[in-house]
């Protein structure tokens, strides 16, 4: 059985480190990233780019305001969102905890999560 893949809009940091190569372990494609510095972010409510899956939101990089607006944008188009750090170690976390990642092909395995987690460090 293939699972299509998830698209994710990334908000916070300018640079997302060994991050993707996590997001494509558990099958989620990072399809955007904003930095969220853009004073337009904390002002007007944005639209998700089409296709958006998960909105992934790294608090240590972002004000509060431009969190509120991306949270809001994602409850407006029906979207799941996920918060962290920014840190693989957090990201991790925060998709074992999520229930998103349930159906993901690195859970039936675990010798390919040991795996995957090797190549992170």
């Amino acid at each position: 059985m293939v699972q299509s893949q998830v698209s994710a809009l990334v908000v916070g940091a300018d640079r997302l480190g060994n991050i993707p190569d996590l997001l494509r372990d558990h099958n989620i494609a990072i399809r955007h990233h904003i930095s969220g510095r853009d004073p337009s972010h904390q002002k007007k409510a944005p639209t998700l780019p089409s296709g958006t899956d998960l909105v992934i939101l790294l608090t240590d990089f972002l004000g509060h305001n431009v969190m509120k607006t991306f949270r809001a944008a994602a409850q407006r188009a029906g979207v799941r969102v996920m918060t962290c750090r920014r840190s693989v170690c957090s990201m991790q976390q925060a998709l074992d905890q999520c229930g998103y990642c349930k159906a993901c092909p690195l859970r039936a395995n675990p010798e390919a999560v040991s795996a995957a987690r090797m190549r992170l460090n």
